[in-house]
């Protein structure tokens, strides 16, 4: 007889339970998620549910009192700080925001600042939770106003002044723009994250201190309020999945196998169980809208995209654009 072998019992990967939450999202709820580029990997994949919500307002924000004071300023109806404008390359910056947010002149530019704070005023009056995901706590100074930045756009070094952050500092402005949030809207629950991007460009060292730093200020900030609350993103990735496969190319940003495993793993913590229905049926639909037969003009295909349409519009969402799609495919076949 062949021997059997032992079965192992050896563990290669750090699993852990995240606490699950007494309050979860439905197809109503309102978001509004701010902060490092792995805020936008959690907006977009809420958007691909059609969960309404205001995502990255103001682009990529790593800094923890870049995101406070952009909050901040549009709750108090703030126009942007004058002083830090300037023109790179015949475009308008601003140093509060991500260079995605520009214009051909200083007016234009001013325009759409007060167009994207005021848009995020209304959705915070609004919404159920706000995002806010938390890149280094590392900041510059630029030397000349003086003044933290969002962003350096490029600028040379000299004109700034290399600054770490500290715990106590964080949570003393997240208190401000808390009590700010609290007056417009006194429902609002607050989800904190801290990115799992490796900030490469500070140095392993220096990239650890800060990761440190926010992982401490989320734990107090936690602990301080009670509709706060932290979602592990971080150490999803460092500590359960814990390997170079699951990165990009980079080294430095997680692939896309990681960040659907950190968002499953947000959906299981968050979503309702009317929601996670949800999901499953519209991943359903949305591959059969990516669905392209050979024979695209045949009788069977038809049938399948009447059918398609008709439970499309059987959601409980607006899928007029789906909707649109599959008329337009409708309409070549029966020309």
């Amino acid at each position: 007889m062949p021997e059997t072998l032992p079965s192992s019992s050896m563990n290669f990967r750090t699993e852990f339970t995240i606490p699950a939450s007494d309050w979860k999202l439905n197809l109503n709820s309102g978001v509004v998620s701010m902060g490092s580029c792995f805020a936008e990997v959690i907006g977009t994949r809420l958007q691909q549910y059609k969960i309404r919500g205001l995502y990255q307002p103001f682009g990529t924000l790593f800094s923890p009192l870049a995101l406070f004071k952009m909050v901040a300023a549009a709750l108090k109806n703030q126009e942007a700080d004058p002083r830090l404008f300037l023109e790179r390359e015949g475009h308008w910056l601003h140093y509060d925001l991500h260079s995605s947010v520009s214009g051909s002149s200083k007016a234009e530019l001013q325009g759409r600042i007060a167009q994207k704070s005021e848009a995020l005023k209304e959705s915070l009056t609004k919404a159920d939770v706000l995002i806010l995901t938390l890149g280094s706590a590392w900041a510059y100074q630029l030397n000349e106003t003086p003044a933290y930045v969002a962003n350096c756009h490029k600028q040379p070094a000299a004109l700034f002044t290399r600054d770490l952050l500290s715990v106590k500092t964080i949570c003393r402005d997240f208190g401000s723009v808390y009590a700010l949030l609290k007056e417009i809207n006194p429902g609002l629950r607050i989800f904190l994250t801290v990115s799992p991007v490796r900030h490469a460009k500070d140095g392993m060292m220096d990239n650890s201190v800060s990761k440190s730093i926010l992982r401490a200020s989320c734990h107090y900030l936690v602990t301080d309020y009670d509709d706060v609350t932290y979602f592990p993103a971080y150490e999803l990735l460092l500590d359960d999945l814990r390997d170079y496969r699951f990165y990009s190319s980079d080294l430095v940003h997680p692939n896309e196998m990681a960040e659907q495993y950190i968002f499953e793993k947000f959906q299981q913590t968050y979503f309702s169980p009317e929601l996670n229905q949800f999901v499953n049926e519209w991943d359903k639909l949305s591959k059969a809208l990516n669905h392209r037969p050979f024979q695209q003009n045949s009788l069977s295909y038809q049938k399948f995209l009447e059918k398609l349409e008709k439970d499309l519009r059987a959601l409980p969402v607006d899928t007029r654009t789906e909707v649109a799609e599959v008329q337009s495919r409708l309409q070549t076949i029966r020309r």
